[in-house]
């Protein structure tokens, strides 16, 4: 049984930082590109960012490029996401999910920006 527990979310100022975490579990993890994935209310899930399995390869929406950045350790079977310069319109709720999975969108955790 896959489990992924999406943690670090909190609210915060515009301009600050959070950092994810996504414990994973039932999977072979290493061999998986895995990706963060963020929903908001009354908006489908938006991707953000996806690292391959070997963490050699990144991608990000172009918002953001610049502030975010994914990161893995396979050893601990953790996936990572370092948000710095926050904005309000990064709020939302954080999956993490093998790359393409939508099953996996379950739990996350919720990141609000705001004054």
């Amino acid at each position: 049984q896959v489990q992924l527990v999406e943690s670090g979310g909190g609210l915060v100022q515009p301009g600050g930082s959070l950092r994810l975490s996504c414990v994973a579990s039932g999977l072979a993890f290493s061999t998986y590109y895995m990706s963060w994935v963020r929903q908001t209310p009354g908006k489908g899930p938006e991707w953000v960012s996806s690292i391959s399995p070997d963490g050699s390869n990144t991608g990000y929406t172009d918002s953001v490029k610049g502030r975010f950045t994914i990161s893995r350790d396979n050893a601990k079977n953790t996936l990572y996401l370092q948000m710095n310069s926050l904005k309000p319109e990064d709020t939302g709720l954080y999956y993490c999910a093998r790359d393409g999975v939508r099953s996996d969108y379950v739990g996350g955790t919720q990141v609000t920006v705001s004054s």
